[in-house]
């Protein structure tokens, strides 16, 4: 989700906490749309990022440092002309807006006190950093917008700046149970949707929160809304906007497994319940440090992965439509042994027919019912045999053929979705290196040329500690099952699968120690969820100690034979926190 003025409320307190009263000791543009402060303040140092990146629009504090151009911008020196050395007054959001407003004070030439204001707009592809003086007059921005690029505001030297109205909405601090009543119940859309097109700074995501503190359906109408409904929403709007204004924010990011999926600075109890979990920060700004780091290792491993995943994608497309064909050739040979009979009851009966016959009618002494048989008028009784026979033989061989087409085509489809499971679970860089080797042993990836170094392998197996203390691993690709069963894992030890799926194999060591049985639940849901299964709601796994697991001859790593096994449901989830 972006920034909505209720986190941007949170940045506000945040950023008055420990910037007020401090002194601007250095600015900084590490990028074209993006500024760097660092503010001292009594004892501490505080380094202040705020970005006008139209794809990540972003203000928080942070610890690290960027390097900067060796020549700086000149909207960079033009704050270090101004404002260097400045002290930071007030730290204001008008509203709810997704604004925040700096008045710094500082000296000018002729060593008079001075204010100017520096306005950051967190507004998608429309945020920008304003600089002002304390007339409101822009005498400059890190983007320069004209008439021809919006005709509601221009964002130019010598302009008045002010706060464009361009929808109509109402002040979440100000507004009045009638007016709430009125504006949300005459809006005709769900009233999750309502509450943010109607109010600013509320978010798609708090316009379902607020529903759901409310007990009421987000997809209804607010038009349908009772008198007593209506009031019951805005008693819980009411609470929900005076923590607000008491700044009580609990920073918060809500996972699903290890993906996060949604940030704010309220708690959102709208996924209690649910296969999703909640994490508090300590403040705003470590909350938009980790979520976007974690959003951005995500992006940027599907990233590396997309070709990975064209190249698995596109073999398997090729192998689904050649088993498909295969199979319909198999079913073709089926009526084979039907030409087989056809002949040996020719042979049989044959010196009945005196030539010219286009059919047989005999006794067929293996279904003791009789059949008739087609044959060619101007062929004889044995040459029609032989002609039968030729048919069985040509339909044999291509059967025989078949068969082994279609197993070897079956294991390669197996193998293939083996690979785009690995790609599914891969979190770094390091975790696609062993697929793309193994996309190269098999084919599918031109050989590196001569010369050229072989990557050096650092991805490791995930590891996890069960309740009880038992150390537990998890193959992240077909190379790590292959030596986490066969090199790694003892023959007392436990090895877990999903049954009939593409997944990881589990093993728990045992340390010659009998495992209690929820040691078992652990270890199923952990090879549920990382198999071809985890979206499902259960799964079966197969588990079975390690020394009744045998290796299938010529098949590619990672694959297994066993007999004999047992057998549970698991739920597709982690229960367990990664060493």
């Amino acid at each position: 989700m972006a920034l909505d003025g209720i986190v941007m409320a949170n940045l506000a307190a945040e950023m008055k906490d420990r910037l007020e009263g401090g002194k601007i000791a250095k600015i900084a543009q590490p990028e074209k749309d993006e500024l760097l402060f660092t503010i001292k303040n009594q004892k501490n140092t505080w380094r202040l990022l705020i970005s006008a990146s139209a794809s990540l629009p972003l203000v928080y504090f942070t610890e690290s440092n960027k390097q900067s151009p060796m020549t700086a911008p000149n909207f960079c020196m033009l704050l270090r002309k101004h404002i260097g050395n400045g002290r930071i007054m007030k730290i204001t959001q008008p509203g709810l807006e997704r604004i925040l407003c700096m008045e710094i004070e500082h000296l000018d030439e002729l060593g008079d006190k001075r204010t100017k204001k520096l306005i950051v707009e967190i507004m998608g592809k429309h945020s920008n950093i304003i600089f002002c003086n304390e007339s409101d007059m822009i005498i400059d921005s890190i983007k320069h917008i004209s008439a021809q690029v919006s005709s509601v505001r221009e964002v130019l030297p010598g302009r008045t700046y002010f706060i464009p109205h361009t929808m109509d909405k109402k002040d979440p601090l100000t507004i009045s149970s009638d007016e709430f009543s009125e504006i949300i119940g005459a809006t005709s859309d769900p009233i999750q949707k309502a509450l943010y097109l109607k109010l600013t700074g509320i978010s798609p995501v708090m316009g379902h929160e607020l529903c759901h503190l409310a007990g009421i359906d987000g997809d209804r109408f607010a038009t349908e809304l009772t008198e007593t409904e209506m009031i019951h929403l805005y008693r819980m709007f009411s609470l929900f906007i005076e923590d607000i204004r008491q700044e009580n924010f609990t920073p918060n990011i809500v996972y699903r497994e290890e993906e996060p999926v949604e940030f704010s600075a309220l708690p959102l109890t709208c996924y209690e319940g649910t296969d999703y979990r909640a994490e508090s920060f300590e403040s705003i700004s470590s909350l938009l440090e980790t979520y976007y780091a974690s959003k951005n290792t995500i992006t940027r491993i599907r990233q590396k992965s997309s070709d990975l995943r064209k190249i698995v994608q596109t073999a398997l497309e090729r192998n689904y439509k050649k088993y498909d064909l295969q199979e319909k050739q198999l079913k073709d040979t089926e009526k084979r042994e039907k030409f087989k009979i056809y002949g040996e009851l020719l042979h049989t009966y044959g010196y009945e027919l005196t030539g010219g016959e286009r059919k047989l009618t005999c006794f067929n002494f293996y279904t003791n019912e009789d059949i008739t048989i087609p044959l060619d008028d101007q062929l004889t009784a044995k040459e029609n045999a032989q002609k039968y026979f030729d048919r069985y033989n040509k339909l044999k061989r291509t059967f025989e053929a078949v068969t082994e087409q279609i197993k070897e085509t079956r294991l390669e489809i197996d193998h293939l979705e083996s690979v785009s499971s690995a790609l599914d679970i891969a979190l770094k860089e390091e975790d696609l290196v062993q697929i793309k080797e193994e996309l190269m042993e098999y084919g599918y990836i031109k050989h590196r040329r001569s010369g050229d170094k072989k990557p050096k392998v650092t991805s490791r197996p995930f590891h996890y500690i069960s309740t009880d203390g038992f150390h537990i691993y998890v193959g992240k690709n077909n190379y790590q099952n292959e030596e986490l069963t066969f090199k790694f894992a003892n023959g007392n030890d436990w090895w877990f699968h999903a049954k009939g799926i593409p997944g990881s194999h589990v093993i728990v060591k045992t340390e010659g120690k009998e495992l209690p049985d929820r040691l078992f639940e652990e270890a199923a849901s952990l090879a549920a969820y990382y198999s071809k299964g985890r979206d499902n709601d259960k799964v079966e796994i197969d588990y079975i100690q390690r020394k009744q697991i045998k290796k299938v001859t010529g098949a590619a790593p990672g694959f297994v034979i066993y007999h004999t096994n047992y057998s549970m449901v698991a739920d597709p989830r982690l229960v367990l926190k990664e060493c």
